[in-house]
């Protein structure tokens, strides 16, 4: 069965320095494939130090994580060694964590990923296997904090989870779409806000958008911000695509890597007039089709400038009156910038959960502004950044924040004021905390309607 799911996979895509995939736990009959195509992009002659598998509790309510330290599992391809030692070192360390039996005598949410790795991966490999329990915002932080160090090219973290649960399968195509684009951002938030968007719609028979959210959140507040991560979509299906599903209700599956962003270096990154005109066509386009209808509006490469097919990052901004209206951006995207950009005039409409979702009759008094990002750089002290020139990036433990190089202008801040600013604000770490963070700085081509006339 699995040499038939794997061949009928979505094959590798070279995706470099994977961490972490997200893969359904269902029967293989229904999610297998989906599965084998997360499993595909992983190095398989890599020697991971640790293989973390982390599912969210089916069938036992307790509060936090527990991670099994008692012995091995047992497959029909014999014997995954568990990594008892650093099982039990993490419990010791770390109160959010126990190894309590019975919250995995039941689960099957890890067990079902193990035949994937004994049959993809060429040496020998360790688990430690995690069942997240019930969680409030101080587990979370304090899960966050024990396996943040882990989080790295050493280890591979297998994120188990289904998307929604038995809406019809157009319905789940929708709900599902939406979800996996807002894990897509690196933004919790943005997660958090879509499953209760999806959730106040009234579908029929929706009982879970995620069912392994605190296990997809788990990730996403470890990778949050950072901008050497990269989230890409390999693939969807539910249930409804399989002879043995239904289609009034079935069940969703995606297939998301997580990735280390590889360094690389190359000629300087330019974009004329009429590729920063064509940028703010689409946004607004986009914003126009998608407030209205729902809908993406398809880009046609065809005569794009390779500029505009160039992976980088990108945020979206949205002020009406001269007020911020929704900010969401991606430091980095495995997508050309035209599509970075589409993808970010959404979230910057829709899932700002600082901000409502856009209304129709807003968007006439909105000005979209973009800022293309170039590659950061480590800087070993604060004289290195100029302000209103540079954009800065800080980071101390699981915190950080970023500030974009235009906010030094609006703001009329000094430089300390920007850097305080920054790392008491965004990154939560405290006035000062900038000063033993670890920082970097960016640049930004930024460009709007109001100056390009575009509106």
């Amino acid at each position: 069965m699995l040499k038939q799911l794997f061949a009928e996979a979505v094959p590798s895509k070279n995706i470099q320095n994977v961490i972490a995939i997200i893969s359904p736990h269902a029967g293989y009959v229904f999610s297998g494939e989906v599965a084998a195509s997360a499993f595909n992009q992983i190095d398989t002659a890599k020697g991971y130090e640790n293989i973390f598998i982390l599912g969210s509790s089916h069938y036992l309510d307790f509060e936090g994580a527990s991670i099994y330290s008692q012995g091995n599992f047992i497959t029909p391809l014999g014997t995954v060694k568990v990594n008892t030692g650093l099982a039990d070192k993490l419990i010791k360390e770390n109160s959010v964590f126990s190894n309590r039996t019975d919250a995995h005598a039941r689960e099957h949410s890890l067990e079902v990923q193990l035949p994937f790795l004994q049959y993809k991966l060429r040496k020998e490999f360790r688990i430690v296997p995690i069942i997240l329990g019930r969680q409030t915002p101080k587990t979370f932080k304090n899960i966050v904090r024990a396996l943040q160090a882990y989080l790295n090219p050493k280890n591979l973290f297998v994120i188990s989870t289904d998307f929604s649960h038995y809406p019809s399968y157009d319905d789940a195509k929708n709900i599902d779409k939406a979800t996996a684009e807002a894990i897509l951002t690196n933004l919790p938030g943005n997660l958090l806000q879509s499953i209760r968007t999806s959730e106040s719609k009234g579908y029929s028979n929706l009982a879970t958008c995620l069912c392994g959210w605190t296990s997809v959140l788990t990730l996403m507040y470890m990778t949050e911000n950072k901008p050497d991560i990269t989230y890409t979509h390999i693939q969807y299906k539910n249930s409804g695509d399989t002879q043995y599903g239904e289609k009034n209700r079935v069940v969703g599956y995606n297939a998301i890597v997580t990735a280390l962003k590889e360094n690389k270096t190359g000629t300087e990154f330019k974009l004329n007039d009429r590729d920063k005109k064509e940028l703010l066509r689409i946004a607004r386009n986009t914003i126009i089709e998608y407030i209205k209808n729902r809908n993406i509006i398809e880009i046609d490469e065809k005569d794009l400038s390779p500029a505009m097919k160039t992976n980088c990052g990108a945020f979206v901004t949205l002020k009406k009156h001269g007020n911020l209206r929704g900010c969401i951006g991606r430091f980095d995207a495995n997508e050309p910038l035209c599509r970075v950009v589409q993808d970010m005039a959404v979230a910057s409409s829709t899932q700002d959960h600082r901000f409502k979702t856009v209304e129709t009759s807003e968007i006439p008094e909105i000005e979209i502004e973009i800022s293309v990002l170039t590659p950061m750089r480590r800087i070993n002290s604060a004289d290195e950044f100029q302000l209103g020139k540079h954009g800065i990036y800080m980071k101390k433990g699981y915190k950080s924040g970023t500030f974009l190089p235009q906010v030094a202008a609006e703001t009329g801040w000094t430089k300390e004021e920007f850097l305080g600013h920054c790392a008491q604000d965004k990154a939560g770490i405290g006035w000062d905390g900038w000063k033993d963070a670890e920082l970097y700085i960016y640049e930004a081509i930024v460009f709007g309607e109001k100056e390009r006339g575009n509106k």
